[in-house]
């Protein structure tokens, strides 16, 4: 049966973009994986996964500190299998599904709590240490629709 085993990772949407990717790399010692100074994205690591937060550009209207949480993501157990199969829970439970995307290094599916979080669970495609060099190459953002 197909389970998660951990939360992975959080993206947070930011006002003072640069100011935190700084303040993450320099004040918590994570390692800037990935950034795209052009979308205003990063992600960062602790060394060893291939991301632990990701900062985006909020926009310019939102508040400091009311930005706000972009999402949250649970790993699961296993592989695609068991991620249609956790897929299919969340339809047949009338769960509000966003989106199913292949990232570079994972693939997802997003999908809201009845508040209206962002939630996302996803699967890997690669060791750890596989997917940490793919994030240092640059390629770690990359992101296209999928079916199951």
């Amino acid at each position: 049966m197909a389970k998660i085993n951990k939360v992975a990772h959080v993206v947070l949407r930011v006002k003072k973009w640069e100011e935190n990717v700084q303040f993450y790399s320099e004040a918590l010692g994570m390692e800037v994986v990935t950034c795209n100074d052009e979308r205003h994205t990063a992600f960062l690591s602790f060394g060893t996964q291939h991301h632990d937060i990701g900062l985006f550009q909020a926009a310019s209207e939102a508040e400091n500190g009311a930005a706000g949480l972009s999402h949250i993501a649970f790993q699961i157990d296993g592989g695609v299998e068991e991620l249609r199969e956790l897929h299919g829970k969340l339809v047949a439970y009338g769960a509000d599904i966003i989106e199913l995307t292949e990232h570079s290094v994972t693939k997802s599916v997003y999908f809201r709590d009845p508040d209206g979080n962002r939630l996302e669970i996803f699967c890997e495609k690669m060791s750890a240490e596989e997917a940490i060099e793919v994030m240092r190459s640059g390629d770690g953002a990359t992101a296209a629709p999928m079916t199951l």
